[in-house]
């Protein structure tokens, strides 16, 4: 056997096309689209474990591949977006809701948000709305619309198991800062834990599930969630 020509052979056919693709593959994603995969339930009912979520990394700036510095801004994140950020604890990815940006006061009073003095809205969310949540976790919580000004979405608590952050005194952010909570109020680690989010850790904004499986039970395909906007 030839060793030298095998090297070159698997350099030529394997190696250097695969590299070539991660050569623009990766700044892509890493830049201007990615996905996120969903491991728990900290946003149901919007987002369930097992969906796959489009994440549009060009939303509000471009950023230097694999970094956090930003070369251009053209807009800011907006109380209601569903973000992909990197922890301030851990620099974990995580998605979350934008609840609050710069300049606003946030309070918590047992899981009622308000924000800069005035609560939000809450009505009864449809069952459409919480489908995807397994039967025995919908027999133990509430679900609701909850409305920010022009801005409504769906949250789930659990009223006989609260979080002990479900109420909270009132926060005023200061520039460049963001308050990032999960719509299932009382499974969510967020800025209730690790505190407000700087706007160098978001990533981009999360836009709609580009597919989704039952993680917790057959593992089989969810076609109803596949290329479902969010909101």
């Amino acid at each position: 056997m030839n060793i030298p020509s095998v090297l070159k052979q698997l350099w030529r056919e394997w190696v250097r096309p695969l590299a070539v693709m991660a050569a623009i593959i990766c700044p892509i994603k890493s830049s201007l689209a990615d996905y996120n995969f969903v491991p728990t339930g900290s946003m149901k009912p919007t987002i369930i474990e097992g969906d796959l979520v489009f994440v549009n990394k060009l939303a509000y700036d471009l950023k230097i591949p694999f970094t956090t510095t930003h070369l251009a801004e053209w807009d800011h994140p907006s109380r209601g977006d569903i973000v992909v950020l990197f922890s301030p604890e851990d620099e974990l990815r995580l998605v979350k809701r934008i609840v609050a940006v710069p300049g606003d006061t946030i309070e918590l009073r047992n899981n009622a948000l308000w924000i800069n003095g005035q609560r939000a809205r809450y009505a009864p969310l449809p069952p459409a709305g919480f489908a995807g949540v397994p039967a025995a976790e919908q027999a133990v919580a509430k679900f609701a619309t909850e409305t920010v000004e022009n801005r409504s979405h769906a949250v789930m608590a659990r009223p006989f198991f609260p979080s002990p952050h479900c109420s909270f005194p009132p926060l005023t952010l200061r520039a460049g800062e963001y308050f990032v909570m999960g719509d299932n109020r009382d499974n969510s680690k967020d800025s209730r834990y690790f505190g407000v989010v700087e706007r160098r850790l978001i990533a981009g904004k999360a836009s709609a599930v580009i597919a989704s499986v039952d993680k917790n039970g057959s593992h089989l395909p969810r076609f109803e969630r596949f290329f479902s906007a969010l909101r």
